[in-house]
């Protein structure tokens, strides 16, 4: 039987929420991802579930089991690269893929929870309202951002928004992330870095209003989103688009610094030009507006940079062989 899905379950955020959710005890799971070469299969490592299926195969799964007892999906498979330039395979993989799979959800009456992202609000000029007023407004800066917003508007548009939940994660860092390559969160970079070299190389800044390495970020620890991920899947009633964040502007330069001290290694940080193909794409401010969620009820509090960074760094990276 089967209780719950998790697609993307071999992922970041996947995998770390199917390890939430056998710590409360929930086993009845089936992990929907695609594994290929890459190394993201050592996050199963551990985990307990009923079954595990390639996503291209989930549809014809669907089809050859009774769903009555699935009480949630959540939807965090995705094309996650903000450097993918195949726009047809962005929109198949996360508008298309992931409208069929709510409105088999829907017409089975099946919560579901989806991620959108950050990346929908573009430059960060509209704000980061997550407001259903403000959803069309906003002006992606690459396909990845805009295949999420198509689901967003789609969402809206259609009136699914008002029984479903999506998520605009921000800048997740934490355990399972290693897979991710380029796309790691700058914390895990910079352990490495430091590790090799005992220095941190940053972007400098090419604003006049902002000094080099103060451009802000909204960091949240994924323990946190994972949190308020199955939070929403578990209050049905509580519906629409919201901000996964903190809801608190960081500097770079306070999170790796965090990480410094964490590995109890003095600050030493290198400002590096940016390249010349992404300043003007470059993002100086990012903050989630959380007020929409915290009004809908969710009352967790979030790590601090330092004690999140802390944690993921002394209790993962460092014990990792």
């Amino acid at each position: 039987m089967i209780k719950f899905i998790v697609t993307g379950g071999a992922g970041f955020i996947g995998s770390q929420l199917v390890r939430e959710l056998n710590a409360l005890g929930e086993n009845e799971l089936l992990i929907v991802d695609e594994l290929g070469e890459s190394e993201k299969w050592k996050n199963l490592v551990g985990l307990v579930y009923e079954d595990y299926i390639d996503k291209d195969d989930l549809f014809d799964y669907l089809d050859g089991v009774k769903l009555k007892n699935v009480q949630a999906v959540y939807h965090l498979g995705a094309c996650s690269a903000t450097t993918e330039t195949d726009a047809g395979y962005l929109a198949y993989n996360n508008y298309h893929y992931t409208r069929a799979l709510c409105e088999t959800c829907l017409d089975e009456k099946i919560r579901f929870i989806y991620a959108s992202s950050a990346a929908t609000y573009g430059d960060g000029t509209l704000g980061y309202s997550d407001a259903d007023s403000a959803t069309p407004q906003f002006r992606p800066l690459n396909m990845y951002g805009y295949s999420k917003q198509m689901f967003d508007l789609w969402a809206l548009r259609s009136g699914a928004l008002k029984s479903i939940a999506g998520l605009k994660y921000f800048n997740v860092y934490g355990p399972g992330e290693a897979h991710k390559d380029d796309m790691r969160s700058v914390v895990h970079k910079s352990y490495e870095q430091i590790l090799a070299t005992g220095r941190v190389q940053l972007f400098k800044s090419h604003r006049p209003d902002c000094k080099d390495g103060e451009q802000v970020r909204d960091f949240i620890y994924v323990k946190d989103a994972v949190d308020m991920t199955l939070w929403l899947g578990a209050h049905a009633g509580v519906s629409g688009l919201f901000n996964c964040g903190t809801g608190v502007p960081r500097t770079w330069i306070d999170l790796v610094t965090a990480v410094f001290h964490a590995m109890n290694i003095p600050v030493n940080i290198e400002f590096i030009d940016m390249p010349a193909h992404l300043q003007d794409k470059y993002q100086y401010y990012t903050c989630a507006d959380m007020n929409k969620i915290r009004a809908a009820g969710y009352p967790a509090q979030f790590h601090s940079v330092e004690d999140g960074v802390r944690d993921y760094v002394q209790n993962c990276l460092m014990q990792q062989v």
